[in-house]
Formats: C-alpha cells, structure tokens, sequence
C-alpha cells in the first residue's frame, strides 16, 4: 500500500499536510460590493474604507506586515504539531492586471479548491475579485496529483451571466464543503456554492459511496464553516440561527457549543482542529476556548484579527491534503 500524501477523512482526523494561505488582497475600485456587505462587519468595512483600487500593503504596510506575522505564528503552531506545511506562490504582475478594477485575492486558500478522500477538487468562486484566486495554487495542486497519483478534477465553468443572485454557476467554494467520514455537508446561503454545484459534487461523489447533504444558511453566512465547526466526532460549535431549515437531524447527537449569529459573522466557529484532542482559535473567543477546556481539548490561541477583518479565519487559510488516522 503506498504512503498517504492526499486523503481527508474528516474535518478532525489528525492533520497531517496542509496547505497554508498567503496574505495578499487589492481592494476592488468600486468599493464593496453588495454581496461582500452582506457577509462582513460594519467594522470591518470601516476599516478599509478609502482602500479602494489598491492592495492592502499599499494603503497600510502596518497592517500587511501585522497580517503577515499573522500567518507566521499559525505556521509555526501548526509546525509545533508535526503538521507539514506547504504555501501557495504569490501572485504575479500579470495575474494581477486580468481583472485589477474588481481587485484581486490571495488570501483564503480554504475556497478555490478541496479534498474529500483521494479527490483533489478545483472549485468555482463566486465572488468576482477571488475568481483567480486558484491561479497561485495549481502548481501545486498539480505537482502533488501526479506525484501521488491522485484525482485532480474542476468543476465545469461557471456562466456568470446577470445580477449576482441570479447567476447560474455552478458554484462550488471549500468553505461550504465539511466531511465527516463517508459524508459531506455542503452550505448554500446565496453568496458562494449554489444547488447546480452541490449537485455536480453529489454526482461525482456518489460513485465512491459518498453522500453529499445540501443545508441552506443564512444569507448573511459566506460559508458552511462560519456557522459550524466540528471539533471532533462528539462536539460541535455551531450557530442554530445559521441554518435555514434549522439543525440538520444528523447533527443532533453531538454534544453543542452554540453561538450567536453575531458571533458567527466574526468567525467564531472558523477554528481548525488541528486532531479530535486540539483546536486553533483567536484570542478574542476565550469564552468558547474555556468551554473547550473544560472538555478536555488543547486550545493553541492565535491573533487573526487582520486575517477576520476580510471575512475568514483558521479554516478559512488552510486546506488540508491529509487528514487521516
């Protein structure tokens, strides 16, 4: 049997390798659009106000180099751990000139691609200024498919025809994408993955016994990861107000933390178990890293302040290749 590089058995199996993100976004020249306000903090937007058409480095070295150092420490805690770590290049000048006016990301490698099982998955972003976000990730992605012999598929194009509602897709991100053994929950509140890229990924999967469960989110929730968070096979952290339909029946028999949907909109719940006994978080939740404690869980604290102000968290810069026992 050959050694494992690529396999993502749940969302708590040890980590074993993973992909850490950069830190580089340009603000679009319009300002936000309505589908970022609809996700972000009013702090948050007020923050970077006046930022628009330039990168984050540009309108505040400060804070690109605090953002910056941001991902040092989550490097070096993942490290800490015996996970190895491997980071996407850095945009180039011509990437960033393809489509400059509606800004550009390099900063959330959670989303333009995913692994479940073997399978190395291209996502379709539905945000115009992460569209490209793949780019600096496929070297990669490709280097490590024929080393390790592994599927590396994407989804088909996606038309982006009309208002941003309205747009046809299909859409799929990873942020959306939790797997828990042989099933996968995907999310769909409006902003990311979309029912005709839910169903592309139910098709594919079925073939290896998967089953893929669709849950409507809040349209005010980017992500299935910024309402729910499995810490391991027992506990949850999630948001009840998140879920559209309320608490998925497969859900019941953890053990909950809950959280508001306030709460969720700062990335409470986009935490990364780094294995079923340890969970990486900010600071700034110690009420539910003391309730994590308490059960019995390491808690490694991070600032990601910066990295939160743009709408993502410690899931939200990783991407695991292999979680296994």
């Amino acid at each position: 049997m050959k050694d494992l590089k690529i396999y993502v058995e749940s969302e708590f199996a040890p980590l074993k390798r993973v992909v850490l993100a950069q830190s580089e976004f340009c603000f679009p020249e319009a300002g936000f659009d309505e589908a970022s306000e609809r996700f972000l903090t009013e702090d948050s937007m007020a923050a970077y106000d006046g930022a628009f058409g330039v990168e984050l480095k540009e309108f505040r070295p400060d804070l690109q180099a605090a953002w910056e150092k941001e991902k040092i420490e989550f490097r070096r805690i993942l490290k800490k751990h015996g996970v190895e770590v491997l980071r996407p290049r850095l945009l180039t000048k011509e990437e960033k000139e393809i489509n400059k006016a509606a800004g550009y990301a390099n900063f959330f490698c959670r989303d333009p691609f995913f692994v479940v099982g073997d399978k190395m998955i291209e996502a379709n972003m539905k945000l115009t200024h992460r569209i490209n976000e793949i780019f600096p990730i496929q070297a990669l992605l490709q280097k490590e498919a024929y080393q390790n012999q592994v599927y590396y598929v994407g989804l088909p194009t996606a038309k982006r025809i009309g208002l941003f509602d309205q747009m046809e897709g299909p859409f799929l991100e990873g942020g959306d994408v939790l797997v828990l053994g042989k099933e996968v929950f995907v999310g769909n509140s409006g902003l990311a993955s979309n029912h005709a890229g839910i169903k592309w990924l139910r098709n594919l999967l079925s073939f290896d016994g998967y089953t893929v469960t669709e849950i409507p989110l809040h349209p005010h929730i980017l992500h299935l990861d910024c309402a729910l968070s499995f810490v391991n096979e027992q506990l949850l952290i999630l948001c009840e107000e998140a879920f559209l339909d309320g608490v998925p029946e497969r859900f019941k028999s953890f053990g909950k933390i809950n959280v508001t949907l306030h709460e969720a909109q700062k990335l409470i719940t986009n935490g990364l178990p780094i294995n079923e006994s340890t969970y990486v978080m900010d600071p700034a939740f110690t009420k539910i890293g003391k309730q994590l404690e308490e059960k019995g869980i390491l808690v490694e604290y991070v600032d990601y302040q910066i990295s939160r102000s743009f709408g993502g968290s410690f899931r939200c810069t990783t991407q695991p290749l292999l979680r296994k026992k």
